[in-house]
């Protein structure tokens, strides 16, 4: 039974997991009690023509996340995409959301925070950690990987007969941005929510690479293959691609720590959470395969 009194605040509402979010939750509450936060005044419309207020806040600028949140009950605070910053950032949002009054935060983390092998978990670390020190009411949300994170280079696969990377034989247990919408409002919306607790998300299925790039070549009906190599190979090659230097790395460590077993998780919380399966990431390919063009 969702929280139908509550006012509910969503961070990074015009980014790609945001926007699901507030999406969902307005099938859920009623729409004068969702907020959306937004950088820029231009990304409000879309989100206002759905009866949602919205409200201009910056991670940075911590004056505009205390005005923000007033009147706020129950915050999702969505994880920054700069990565670098995220901690810094995150520690605004948490002292403006203490200084408040809010009284629940939800946060999306990174699967298995407090052991992953992923360089991307440290912010994550940090950030849980400055939560449960403002003293307020949480849940962790330990996203795992987004299906979409490895669809989006389908195309380019299919168009070369290779799938690169740096994951060995490590197995991802991934869902789609819905898949996690859903889970994070179901948290949020939650009439009880067990106090503190923590939520490990991923996919029902897991996969390795080279069952991914199988699951390309049949869907397009051409070879595609496997391709793995090291860590920095890996980083050279997205660098050579056009990728910043950074952005290569972290990617190539990500894809190192999946070898690691990083990506992996048999809980099945998140389909439980959400009422229903996870979207299987085999129809996730399929569509990728479709959009791309290459059938």
């Amino acid at each position: 039974m969702a929280n139908q009194t509550a006012k509910h605040l969503v961070t990074g509402a015009s980014g790609q997991l945001g926007r699901l979010a507030v999406t969902e939750l307005a099938n859920k509450v009623p729409a004068g009690n969702i907020v959306a936060l937004v950088r820029r005044p231009e990304a409000a419309a879309s989100l206002e023509a759905l009866g949602i207020e919205v409200r201009i806040g910056d991670y940075g600028d911590p004056v505009s996340l205390e005005k923000a949140f007033h009147g706020i009950d129950r915050l999702l605070l969505i994880s920054s995409s700069e990565v670098g910053q995220r901690a810094a950032q995150h520690a605004n949002v948490v002292s403006a959301a203490h200084k408040a009054g809010i009284g629940f935060i939800a946060y999306t983390s990174i699967l298995h925070a407090d052991t992953s092998p992923l360089g991307l978990a440290s912010e994550h670390r940090e950030t849980e950690a400055a939560i449960k020190a403002s003293g307020i009411p949480y849940a962790f949300l330990r996203n795992g990987w987004y299906t979409e994170n490895r669809t989006g280079s389908i195309a380019p696969a299919i168009e070369h007969g290779a799938y690169p990377g740096a994951a060995g034989e490590g197995r991802t247990s991934s869902a789609t941005r819905q898949d996690f919408a859903e889970g994070a409002v179901a948290v949020l919306t939650a009439e009880t929510t067990e106090p503190n607790a923590v939520y490990e998300l991923a996919g029902d299925e897991s996969y390795s690479m080279t069952e991914f790039a199988s699951a390309i070549s049949a869907a397009a009906g051409k070879p595609v293959s496997y391709s793995d190599m090291s860590e920095s190979e890996f980083a050279s090659l997205l660098e050579a691609a056009g990728l910043p230097g950074p952005i290569a790395k972290m990617l190539a460590d990500s894809d190192a720590g999946t070898a690691k077993g990083g990506l992996e998780d048999n809980s099945r919380t998140l389909s439980r959470l959400i009422g229903r399966p996870t979207t299987p990431w085999r129809d996730s390919v399929g569509e990728a395969v479709t959009a791309s063009g290459a059938i």
